[in-house]
């Protein structure tokens, strides 16, 4: 299983109560809109924050629940990976766009996947998070709607800060 499917299966197992995997996750915080978590795999500790969007414009249709991660998995030396779930397929071959506080970095996307196109921009984001308000995600649905997701990011230095001495 690849980390990011580590990740996605860790969040999975936090909402799904009961699945197999529930006792492997361990609950580091709760931090106003962000959630902090900390598991293990075998190439170590896992540590990921996440929270949910508080709007999305147009909902498209078929949307199930998305989800924002930062994750760190230090025996990889992985700090503040940034992954969105969007909860809708985006428009295969497509980039999306995450803005915060007016600095704005192109994502990669794969079904209903993204991630940062340039990985040496994890920090510069993650710096953006911790000092912003909010955060956007513009992307473009597979049937061609641009989606807008908002994010708070009331409580995620406290959440980064978690994940960051959780690990």
């Amino acid at each position: 299983m690849t980390k990011l499917a580590f990740a996605l299966a860790l969040a999975a197992s936090v909402a799904l109560p009961g699945a197999a995997m529930a006792q492997s996750v361990r609950l580091l915080g709760e931090h106003r809109a962000w959630s902090s978590y900390a598991a293990s795999d075998g190439a170590g500790a896992v540590c990921f924050a996440m929270t949910k969007p508080t709007n999305v414009q147009p909902e498209p249709d078929g949307y199930s629940q998305a989800y924002l991660y930062i994750t760190n998995r230090p025996g990889e030396n992985v700090a503040n990976e940034f992954n969105l779930v969007a909860g809708f397929a985006f428009q295969p071959d497509s980039m999306a766009t995450v803005t915060v506080s007016g600095q704005s970095f192109n994502l990669f996307t794969q079904n209903d996947a993204a991630w940062l196109d340039d990985a040496g921009q994890s920090g510069a984001l993650a710096s953006a998070i911790r000092a912003g308000s909010s955060l956007t995600v513009e992307g473009t649905t597979a049937g061609g709607i641009k989606v807008v997701e908002t994010f708070s990011l009331s409580g995620a230095t406290a959440a980064s800060q978690s994940i960051s001495s959780g690990c």
